[in-house]
């Protein structure tokens, strides 16, 4: 069988590889994958940032993904072949103090699907059926395969902020985490306003505008006399930072009402700033991370109900058979949420 892999530590290196099929192990099931998306942390592979030293290469990429269930190993109860399901893709160890406690998204020795082993982008991958979530019949595929960001967003949201009805929320980054961020922050009954970049007008920020927010271009725009209009001079009660840059925390800063919360997403790096002024508006600084089973469950349902349009989100325009296009077109902002047929790799 083929699959896209990181063969080299430099920028690109992605090459469509022969590869044996796996068999599953006793406690593992074969999915034969459907359909798979593209992330920032596939793009950050692509550009084989720091973060990534770690991979042993060649490695399958691909770690968002929805398949159905083709093979079990003599251990799999919960699992039938025909089975349609989508892998939490963080498997906690299930023995260190933080997985014992329920907190499995920050376990001290997980490993991650697309970066630890193989992943998706690619036709069979074998999972442990601890880490495979049952897809209802009201979701196809095709939508499925967004439900690991989309649970990124809904615990960010749900579970790590505040954000209830009437609260006026700011979104920092336009990216796929905060454009679903931004959906579920409305569901929520937020007042909910999209923040880019220069590189986000050609279609970051429109696909936000087509969700039917309001967005705001942060090099041209007067985000001062925006707040103020926005929030009659007071701040946004919320801001989510998703933009993963270090100007995505000060300007939260600016931009939250003192006593309000700021809710990090994205992975900022290094950056500079004062916090007393923080400790002296009582500044709530909450961090999130990757996500559990209920934020799956949440998705599934939120993707079900339209509250998350699928239909205006997913980008079908690139193909894992010239996977470059859509690297190049996702780092460069012409693209959102790229989610690739896999099937086209049985051809």
């Amino acid at each position: 069988m083929r699959g896209l892999a990181k063969t080299d530590r430099t920028d690109g290196a992605m090459e469509l590889l022969e590869v044996d099929k796996p068999a599953p192990g006793p406690d593992e099931a074969l999915i034969e994958v459907s359909h798979a998306g593209l992330c920032g942390s596939d793009a950050g592979i692509y550009k084989f940032k720091s973060a990534f030293e770690r991979m042993e290469l060649p490695t399958i990429i691909g770690h968002e993904y929805a398949g159905t269930v083709v093979d079990t190993g003599d251990n799999v109860s919960e699992y039938a072949v025909g089975d349609r399901i989508v892998e939490r893709p963080i498997r906690g160890c299930g023995e260190c103090y933080q997985c014992k406690i329920g907190e499995e998204n920050v376990c001290q020795n997980a490993v991650i699907t697309g970066v630890d082993h193989h992943g998706a982008y690619t036709q069979y991958v074998t999972v442990p059926e601890r880490a495979l979530h049952p897809v209802p019949d009201d979701v196809s595929l095709r939508n499925a395969a967004v439900v690991e960001p989309t649970s990124i967003a809904a615990r960010a949201v749900i579970e790590n902020s505040r954000v209830g009805a009437g609260d006026r929320v700011l979104v920092a980054g336009p990216g796929p985490i905060g454009q679903l961020t931004a959906q579920i922050a409305r569901e929520q009954g937020g007042e909910v306003v999209v923040a880019g970049v220069g590189q986000d007008t050609n279609y970051r920020l429109p696909l936000a505008e087509e969700f039917g927010f309001d967005t705001i271009n942060v090099v041209e725009d007067d985000l001062e006399s925006i707040r103020d209009e926005r929030t009659d001079g007071i701040g946004y009660d919320v801001v989510f930072d998703t933009t993963g840059h270090p100007s995505g925390l000060t300007m939260a800063v600016d931009e939250v009402r003192k006593g309000g919360q700021i809710v990090l997403v994205g992975q900022t790096g290094e950056t500079t700033m004062e916090y007393s002024p923080l400790v002296r508006a009582e500044i709530d600084l909450q961090c999130s991370y990757a996500s559990m089973y209920e934020d799956f469950e949440r998705s599934l349902r939120l993707i079900a109900s339209g509250a998350v349009d699928c239909e205006t989100f997913i980008d079908e325009r690139y193909s894992l058979l010239s996977a470059d296009d859509a690297f190049t077109a996702f780092l460069g902002g012409e693209t959102c949420k790229p989610v690739f047929d896999v099937s086209e790799l049985h051809a």
